[in-house]
C-alpha cells in the first residue's frame, strides 16, 4: 500500500486538493469527506493509468509539510 499527502483548500463552496508527489492529480468535493474519498479515487486511477502505460510509479519522499504564511 502506498501513502500520499492530499493537500485540501477550500474552493467555491467545497474543497479542491493538489497531491504535491502525483502532479496533475486534482479533484474536488463539497465536503471534506467526499473531498478525501474523491482523493482516494483520483489517486487510485492515477496510479492504474501509470502501471498501464509503464510509467514509473512516484513515491513520496515524506509527508507534505502545509504552512500557512501571514505577507
Amino acid at each position: 500500500m502506498r501513502r500520499y499527502s492530499v493537500v485540501l483548500m477550500p474552493d467555491e463552496g467545497g474543497y479542491s486538493f493538489v497531491v504535491p508527489a502525483l502532479p496533475g492529480c486534482v479533484t474536488q468535493g463539497d465536503s471534506v469527506p467526499e473531498a478525501l474519498d474523491r482523493a482516494r479515487d483520483a489517486i487510485q486511477v492515477y496510479l492504474e493509468d501509470a502501471r498501464a502505460h509503464d510509467e514509473e510509479i512516484p513515491e513520496e519522499e515524506g509527508p507534505a509539510l502545509v504552512c500557512v504564511l501571514d505577507v
